[in-house]
C-alpha cells in the first residue's frame, strides 16, 4: 500500500469515513471506523495531513488528532460541497474533503482550543437566555394587556409592573 500524504474524514455520529490518498492523488484507503476506532486507526498511521469538515465536533477531534502528530486542517463546508463528485453520502463527502484538502489555494480554519470553545460557548448561552428572557417580558406584557394593563417596553418596566400587581393581590 502506498503512503496516504492526505487523509480525508468526515465525521458523523457513530460511523465515520476515511478516504486517503497518496502525494499523486490516487486513492490508497478507503474505511469505515466507528467512533471508538478512529484514534486507535490513526495511531498506526505514519503523520499525515488529515482534513475534515469544520463542523461543531471538528475542533475537538483536530485536537486528539493533533496530539497523535498528524497535521489536522479544517475546511469550511462550504467550500467542500464543489468537490462532491456523485450523491451526497459519507463517503463522497470523504473524498470531496480529502480532494479540496490537496488544492494549495483551499482556505483553512484554525482549530480552537477549549479554552476558546469555552468562551464562545457561554457567550452563545448567555444570547439564548436573554432571548429567552425576552420572550417571556413580550408574553407577560401580551397577557397584561388582555387585563387591561398596558406596560411599556424594557426590563424595569415589567419589575416595576410585577411589584405593583403583588401590592394589588396583597
Amino acid at each position: 500500500m502506498s503512503e496516504i500524504i492526505t487523509l480525508g474524514l468526515d465525521l458523523a455520529k457513530n460511523v465515520f469515513q476515511l478516504h486517503g490518498a497518496d502525494g499523486s492523488g490516487k486513492v490508497v484507503l478507503r474505511k469505515k471506523l466507528r467512533r471508538d476506532q478512529v484514534l486507535v486507526f490513526l495511531s498506526a498511521l505514519p503523520p499525515c495531513v488529515v482534513a475534515m469538515e469544520a463542523c461543531g465536533g471538528a475542533h475537538f477531534w483536530g485536537r486528539e488528532i493533533g496530539k497523535l502528530g498528524h497535521e489536522v486542517r479544517l475546511i469550511p463546508p462550504a467550500y467542500v460541497k464543489p468537490f462532491v463528485k456523485r450523491q451526497k453520502n459519507d463517503a463522497a463527502d470523504a473524498e470531496a474533503i480529502c480532494e479540496a484538502a490537496q488544492r494549495p489555494t483551499m482556505r483553512f480554519v484554525p482549530v480552537k482550543s477549549e479554552r476558546t470553545q469555552g468562551s464562545a460557548m457561554v457567550f452563545r448561552v448567555r444570547e439564548v437566555l436573554i432571548r429567552q428572557r425576552t420572550q417571556l417580558i413580550n408574553a407577560f406584557r401580551g397577557h397584561l394587556t388582555e387585563f387591561g394593563q398596558i406596560v411599556p417596553q424594557g426590563t424595569s418596566n415589567i419589575v416595576l409592573t410585577q411589584r405593583n400587581l403583588l401590592r394589588l393581590s396583597c
